[in-house]
C-alpha cells in the first residue's frame, strides 16, 4: 500500500493472561481511507482494533508486545498518555451507548471532559457533529430531549456524532450495524462513505457485502493471524491465499 499511511501496527502479539489472540500482526492502515477487517468470530479482529486506541489496557492481566505507530508515534510508549490517544483515535461500539442524558449533553459530553468551556465553542461544535453525522435535521427540535429516546439507528449516528466532536483523526467501528435494521446500516454505510474525506476508518464487520461496500482495503483475521491483505476488491474477487477464499465463498466461518 502505497498510500499515506496514518497507523501502522508491527510485530503485534497480544495475550490474555497466558492466551494468546493476536500473532505477529504487520498491517498498515491509510490516511482517509476505510481499512475493513473481516473473519469470523473470535479471529481477533475486535482485539486488534481495541489496541489502536489502547482500549486494551483496561482489561486486566493483558500483554502486548510489538509496536503500533500513529503518524509515527508509538502510541503504547509509556511517555503517551492513553486519554488523548482516545481523543486522537475514536471509537463506535457494536452496540449504541449513548448516555442517559440530552441529545445536546451527549454529544458535548468529550469537549467538557476535554477542558471546553466556552458554550458557543459548544454549542458550535455540536451543531457541526450532528451535522456530520447526518443526524441534525432529525434532532434539532429535540436537542434537550433525553438520547435514549432516539431509535436504534439514530442512537448509533449520535455516537458518532459523539465521538466527531472532539475532531478525532482516526475511527474506529467494531461491527456498528450489528444491532442494527437494514434501513440504519445503509445509513450508517452511506456516512462511513462521506465521513472517509476528512477521517481515517477502520471497521471491523463480519458482513463481507458491509466490507465490500465500504472499504478501500480489506484485512482477513483468522485464528489471531492477518492471513492476507489487500484492496478490497482484489481479495473478494482474486484472493492470494487458499484460506481466503475458503471464507469469502463461505466454506467456513
Amino acid at each position: 500500500m502505497h498510500k499515506n499511511v496514518k497507523m501502522k501496527a508491527g510485530g503485534v502479539d497480544f495475550f490474555y493472561g497466558p492466551r494468546q489472540a493476536l500473532k505477529g500482526i504487520d498491517l498498515d492502515i491509510c490516511e482517509k481511507h476505510v481499512t475493513a477487517i473481516i473473519g469470523p468470530s473470535g479471529c481477533g479482529k475486535s482485539t486488534f482494533i481495541r489496541l489502536l486506541n489502547r482500549m486494551n489496557e483496561l482489561v486486566p492481566n493483558t500483554r502486548l508486545e510489538g509496536r503500533i505507530l500513529l503518524d509515527g508515534e508509538d502510541i503504547c510508549d509509556r511517555s503517551v498518555d492513553a486519554v488523548e490517544i482516545r481523543r486522537r483515535v475514536g471509537m463506535v461500539f457494536q452496540k449504541p451507548n449513548p448516555f442517559p442524558k440530552s441529545i445536546f449533553e451527549n454529544v458535548a459530553y468529550g469537549l467538557t471532559v476535554n477542558g471546553v468551556k466556552d458554550s458557543k465553542t459548544i454549542e458550535k461544535k455540536v451543531v457541526a457533529s450532528l451535522m456530520k453525522a447526518a443526524l441534525w435535521d432529525e434532532v434539532k427540535d429535540r436537542l434537550h430531549e433525553n438520547a435514549l429516546k432516539l431509535s436504534g439507528g439514530q442512537q448509533q449516528r449520535l455516537c458518532i456524532a459523539r465521538c466527531l466532536a472532539v475532531e478525532p483523526e482516526v475511527i474506529l467501528f467494531d461491527e456498528p450495524c450489528a444491532s442494527l435494521d437494514p434501513v440504519s446500516t445503509g445509513k450508517i454505510e452511506e456516512l462511513i462513505l462521506e465521513l472517509k474525506k476528512y477521517y481515517t476508518i477502520v471497521i471491523v464487520t463480519h458482513n463481507m457485502q458491509q466490507a465490500a461496500r465500504v472499504s478501500d482495503h480489506t484485512a482477513f483475521f483468522l485464528l489471531g493471524e492477518l492471513v492476507e491483505v489487500g484492496q478490497t476488491q482484489d481479495i473478494f474477487t482474486a484472493p492470494k491465499q487458499k484460506r481466503t477464499e475458503d471464507y469469502i465463498t463461505g466454506r467456513f466461518g
